[in-house]
């Protein structure tokens, strides 16, 4: 009897399997539709997927994405790109002064998922288009205190630690996805192939919505005092970072804080709140990746390496800057 009952409930366990089988296979069969309104539209006849030149325009952005990837896998986690993908740094040195940062347990969240996001990128550019190594990057704390003082005009005491802190862990976020996606914004126009605009358009969408991120969290935080930094807010701040992007860039106002002073510069003209950055009719900026260099360098000139790059950031632009010098 013993036996007969094991053996019944042998049979009901099968069923049960196999039925999880059907339901996984009728899943399948759902997900993976034949449906052509559900495939991109197919390329003109003749056209190519990707030009030569597509690939040293979408390689560029690897240099700010490798500072990003390494900069929010750090913070969150205490390892970087080499700990997920050796192989995507391509033997280039691993980051100078990162280290996983004192953060509350959404914010932790958040930079890992913005991590990876980029190790993502990193990956598809260059199964794409070709890569280069990792590029030698500095993201110490002296190295943000420095950023920090330059932009708020005057020696922070003590010292700004990025990774002392949520809110000093978002300030300086707060200095890179806007460079990044202002860059793919910029090389847009010089993309021909279809698959590069396919490849550029989805990592620009993501791109974005990171600084939009970073800047809806600060904003929330808007009037907030900085500590221990008596009467200067998360708001001051962020308009002192926008502004000295917009002073090393040289290129003009292409940056504002997450919340103006006026609302003729908010959207429509009728807004303080500026969590989406963006300029006239709420388009987005646009910089050339001469304006990036000069951010990531800190040194307002795209042939002489700093900052975040110490030794200058690789591939076919950013090296052609430094052959010009």
């Amino acid at each position: 009897m013993a036996m007969a009952r094991a053996h019944g409930a042998f049979l009901l366990q099968l069923l049960a399997a196999g039925l999880q089988v059907v339901a996984l296979a009728a899943t399948v069969t759902v997900t993976q539709t034949d449906d052509p309104r559900c495939r991109p539209s197919l390329p003109r006849r003749g056209a190519i997927a990707v030009y030569p030149s597509d690939m040293e325009q979408l390689q560029f952005l690897l240099n700010p994405k490798f500072v990003e990837a390494e900069w929010f896998l750090h913070a969150a986690l205490g390892r970087g790109i080499d700990y997920l993908d050796r192989n995507l740094s391509a033997g280039g040195p691993a980051p100078v002064g990162a280290r996983k940062a004192n953060l509350d347990f959404r914010t932790t969240e958040i930079a890992a998922e913005l991590g990876y996001q980029e190790v993502g990128h990193i990956r598809a550019i260059t199964q794409a288009n070709g890569g280069f190594p990792r590029p030698p990057i500095d993201l110490s704390a002296d190295r943000f205190a420095a950023i920090m003082d330059d932009a708020m005009g005057a020696r922070l005491d003590p010292p700004f630690d990025a990774y002392n802190g949520t809110v000093n862990f978002l300030l300086a976020s707060y200095i890179l996805p806007h460079v990044t996606a202002a860059a793919a914004v910029g090389i847009s126009p010089n993309l021909m192939g279809y698959a590069s605009k396919r490849l550029h358009a989805s990592v620009l969408a993501v791109e974005a919505g990171q600084d939009a991120v970073i800047r809806m969290l600060l904003y929330q935080r808007a009037d907030e005092t900085v500590a221990p930094y008596k009467g200067r807010t998360v708001a001051e701040f962020t308009r002192r970072i926008s502004d000295w992007r917009n002073d090393l860039s040289g290129c003009g106002a292409k940056d504002e804080g997450v919340k103006v002073l006026d609302r003729h510069q908010g959207a429509e003209r009728r807004t303080i709140s500026n969590i989406l950055g963006a300029g006239v009719d709420s388009l987005g900026y646009q910089r050339t990746p001469a304006e990036a260099l000069r951010i990531l360098y800190g040194s307002r000139n795209e042939q002489v390496p700093g900052g975040f790059l110490p030794q200058g950031a690789n591939g076919t632009i950013a090296r052609g800057f430094v052959q010009l010098a």
